[in-house]
């Protein structure tokens, strides 16, 4: 019988599954390299497929591998995940991964103050500054690889839409371009949107990274819409249609790009990004470099459970399935 464990957390609402048993080992020299493996390794699919399907995980379920990292310096390595696939970021789980690493004692912390988890993603390594006070985890902030602009108003669906890197791809779009509003009543609509701007730019050369081509492809659409100053609210359908509970950390990064260009987000402005369930995520400015802007941004992270997955040799159903 089959047995994988993990531990669960949710970051502003969307969930993110750490395994920490029963995936088998994931050769490659690099994060990025054993990304490309991944999907070629039945034992490794095995334990995504268990994890993501259902009746132990949902069409929109998120997690990651745990992997040695690239070299010295980092804590530990992530191989992210979800029902179609491996992702090159993910901002929400690099805040989850913070604060397991934290809460878990793999990484020491005071009990005032702060910590830096170091982590070696496909992307990149990335940091995840851990605020504690009285012992407990009070917020997680990533600081992100570089993001940058790749193209302003392309036409995508019918619309113009913009295009940034963020640790993936993203095409930014205002919802009221297909006359939506950021809410959940009109999430099957906005799904609709985001496939479709996905589907137009995929074999577009707005869907090619400059310089390493496993990090290409529109990884997701964001449907936006201005709330204030330097305030948005937004939903990322990333994947096949899949939604984003939480604001997206990545996606976040690539905004805070195209705010930078435009002059309207300059360093030491905050930016507040809010979630389609009314999460929020807090983005700025750290450091202007060559290839773009690091960004820094914060949310929180919260256990939601530790679990022992099991597969039945009887059960017919094996990894189970995915109904959307």
């Amino acid at each position: 019988m089959a047995a994988v464990e993990t531990v669960d957390y949710h970051t502003a609402g969307e969930p993110f599954r750490i395994v920490t048993a029963g995936v088998p080992d994931i050769p490659g020299d690099s994060v990025r390299d054993r990304r490309e493996h991944a999907p070629r390794d039945e034992g490794v699919e095995f334990v995504r497929r268990l994890l993501c399907h259902e009746p132990r995980g949902h069409a929109d379920m998120y997690g990651c591998f745990l992997v040695p990292p690239d070299g010295a310096g980092a804590d530990l390595g992530a191989l992210f995940w979800h029902k179609d696939g491996y992702s090159t970021a993910c901002g929400h789980g690099t805040i989850a991964l913070g604060a397991w690493a934290v809460e878990s004692g793999r990484v020491a912390a005071p009990a005032d103050g702060e910590v830096d988890v170091v982590i070696d993603v496909p992307s990149g390594r990335v940091t995840a500054r851990v605020a504690l006070s009285g012992g407990a985890v009070r917020s997680v902030a990533f600081r992100n690889v570089p993001a940058f602009v790749i193209a302003r108003e392309v036409e995508a669906a019918g619309v113009r839409v913009d295009v940034a890197y963020g640790g993936a791809i993203y095409a930014s779009v205002p919802a009221e371009r297909f006359g939506l509003r950021v809410t959940p009543k009109d999430v099957d609509q906005l799904i609709a949107a985001g496939r479709e701007v996905k589907r137009a730019l995929s074999a577009s050369p707005y869907a090619k990274h400059p310089t390493d081509d496993r990090l290409s492809g529109i990884y997701g659409t964001i449907l936006y819409e201005e709330v204030g100053e330097r305030h948005q609210r937004n939903v990322t359908v990333f994947a096949d249609g899949e939604v984003d509970r939480s604001p997206c950390g990545s996606g976040t990064s690539a905004r805070c790009a195209l705010l930078a260009a435009d002059g309207t987000l300059r360093p030491g402005d905050e930016m507040r990004h809010d979630s389609i369930i009314g999460t929020t995520f807090t983005a700025r400015i750290v450091e202007t470099v060559s290839e773009g802007v690091i960004t820094e941004v914060e949310g929180t992270a919260y256990r939601t459970g530790d679990h022992r997955f099991v597969l039945d040799p009887r059960d017919a159903l094996g990894t189970g399935f995915v109904l959307r």
